[in-house]
C-alpha cells in the first residue's frame, strides 16, 4: 500500500488459517494508516508505547502506528476462534524531508536501490536469520532450511509488539522497494536490482518481480511497492498533509 501524499508505504505479509491471514494484513494496513492520519490532525496525539530519543519524531509516530495495529488484530483474534493466533509481518516507511523512517516485524523487508546498487535496510526477525548473525548457519543454508518460514516477531500474536526502528538519509532519484518475502526467499537480490534498474515504469517492474517469483517457486504470495523518490522529496510531510486535507 502506498499513501504519496503522507509519504507513507507499507507492506504485511499475513498468517493464520483460513482467511485469518488476510484479514490480520488488512487490518494491520488500516490502523497504521488512520493512526498517522489522526496524528498529522493532532498533532497531540499520545504515542502508543515507549519514545525512543534517538529516533525522529515522526519515525516513533510510525512505531506507535505499528503498536496501534498490533492492538487491533490482538483484539480481533480474541473475538473469534477461527481468527486465533492469526499476525502479519509488516515493514513499514515514513517519508519526511530527506530522512526515511523504517519500521519492521518479522521478515518482509525495506531495499534501497542507489547508483547501480542495492541495499537492505531491515534484518528478517526470523530463525533462521538468527542462526547467521550467530555463525550457527551459512547465508546458503538459511536459503535452504526447512525453518526458514518461521518468524520470531510477527503483529497481533501477542498482546505487545517489539518494532524495529531506523532512519536513513535519502535523496532524489532513490528507489525503494518494500516487499514480502515470497520474493525474496528464492530471487536473489542481484536480480531484483536488474529489474528495478531497467527502463520500464514502475507497475512493469512490479510485475516483472512477482512473476519472478513465481517461476523461482511461487510457495507464497508475494506483495511489492515501488517508490521512486522524486516528487516526494520536493515538498515536506506536513505540506503534502495541508493539501490532502485541503481538499
Amino acid at each position: 500500500m502506498a499513501d504519496p501524499l503522507l509519504g507513507f508505504f507499507v507492506v504485511c505479509d499475513g498468517m493464520g488459517g483460513v482467511n485469518a491471514g488476510e484479514i490480520a494484513s488488512t487490518l494491520a494496513v488500516e490502523a497504521i494508516q488512520a493512526h498517522l492520519l489522526e496524528s498529522a490532525r493532532h498533532t497531540d496525539l499520545p504515542l502508543i508505547g515507549p519514545c525512543d530519543s534517538t529516533v525522529s519524531a515522526p519515525a516513533n509516530r510510525l512505531a506507535s502506528a505499528i503498536r496501534a495495529a498490533n492492538d487491533v488484530i490482538h483484539r480481533e483474534s480474541w473475538s473469534r476462534s477461527d481468527y486465533a493466533g492469526m499476525g502479519t509481518t509488516v515493514v513499514a516507511a515514513l517519508l519526511h524531508d530527506d530522512v526515511l523512517a523504517i519500521a519492521h516485524v518479522g521478515d518482509s523487508r525495506l531495499y534501497l536501490v542507489r547508483n547501480g546498487t542495492i541495499q537492505a535496510l531491515t534484518t528478517d526477525h526470523s530463525w533462521v536469520a538468527e542462526q547467521v548473525i550467530k555463525g550457527l548457519l551459512t547465508e546458503n543454508e538459511a536459503k535452504h532450511s526447512p525453518r526458514r518460514n518461521i518468524v520470531t516477531k510477527a503483529l497481533g500474536v501477542e498482546s505487545t509488539v517489539d518494532v524495529e526502528l531506523t532512519e536513513v538519509p535519502v535523496k532524489s532519484g532513490d528507489m525503494l522497494l518494500l516487499c514480502s518475502d515470497g520474493l525474496t526467499r528464492d530471487v536473489q537480490a542481484n536480480d531484483i536490482l536488474h529489474v528495478l534498474s531497467g527502463p520500464e515504469d514502475l507497475p512493469t517492474k512490479s510485475d516483472r518481480l512477482i512473476v519472478m517469483a513465481n517461476e523461482a517457486g511461487g510457495e507464497d504470495n508475494t506483495t511489492v511497492v515501488i517508490v521512486a523518490l522524486r516528487d516526494e522529496l520536493q515538498a515536506g510531510l506536513w505540506e503534502r498533509l495541508k493539501k490532502r486535507f485541503a481538499a
